[in-house]
């Protein structure tokens, strides 16, 4: 656990001292949550359109800012591999776990950070254009926020740990819009339905958006536990293919 609590803090303080990680998980998300609110207020209200409002908007840009915690894990774990740093480390008694354990953990922490974050804007922007948020509803959407971001961080993992520095940034750009799209954070798939929405469902990230919605509008329909399971799930899935992954990645740069 020592080993795991080292390696994690020093995680923890590389990514503190990227300039690009404030920008990209913290900025970026919650300047998203601010144009899109500023497009809600301009679709009248005979539209129907409530994808932007903000207790659906909060739930998403929540989602949407994992998916760049996901790009700076694959770029944190692809840099460390690109030098001679876990080599060193390879032939410590440090095994697989304390190595993806390390990884996680302070990714993890950042990912609840931007969340919390996240919601608290919200929460000043519904005082702004008059919307009540339910706080509880916040509360417990940072909780089950841990699933998701979990997939998203194990992802990053797996990129990192399979590719190099300049290949992992770009195919988690292609997860950031396919997480983007096909996870309905920005457009009601609902609404649109066909070949879409069949696709959407056969992937993860639109029950990310959902679980996240239905969370801070403490929506307990049949989709919220169907949500809940598919996320719980993939979170597990992933962090043992990630593990798996790493450990069988780090015995072949042993050889």
């Amino acid at each position: 656990m020592s080993r795991t609590v080292c390696f994690a803090k020093r995680n923890l303080l590389e990514v503190s001292r990227d300039a690009l990680s404030y920008i990209f998980c913290v900025a970026f998300p919650l300047a998203m949550l601010a144009i899109m609110t500023l497009v809600n207020e301009s679709i009248p209200k005979e539209a129907g359109m409530t994808v932007f409002r903000i207790d659906n908007l909060t739930g998403g840009v929540c989602i949407f800012g994992q998916t760049f915690v996901m790009l700076f894990t694959a770029l944190s774990v692809s840099k460390d591999r690109s030098g001679s740093f876990l080599v060193r480390l390879f032939a410590s008694p440090m095994k697989s776990r304390d190595f993806t354990n390390g990884y996680i953990l302070p990714m993890l922490l950042v990912s609840l950070v931007q969340t919390a974050l996240t919601e608290t804007a919200g929460v000043i922007i519904s005082l702004i254009v008059g919307y009540e948020l339910s706080v509880p509803g916040l509360l417990l959407g940072l909780v089950l926020s841990v699933f998701s971001a979990v997939f998203f961080i194990s992802l990053g993992l797996i990129f990192g740990t399979l590719f190099n520095q300049n290949a992992a940034p770009g195919l988690c750009s292609v997860i950031i819009s396919l997480g983007s799209f096909l996870g309905a954070i920005w457009f009601d798939a609902e609404a649109t339905g066909g070949v879409i929405l069949k696709i959407a469902k056969c992937l993860p990230f639109i029950y990310c958006t959902r679980l996240m919605r239905s969370a801070v509008k403490l929506d307990f329909d049949e989709g919220f536990f169907v949500s809940l399971t598919v996320v719980v799930l993939c979170a597990g899935v992933f962090a043992f293919l990630s593990s798996l992954i790493f450990k069988t990645r780090m015995k072949a740069d042993l050889q």
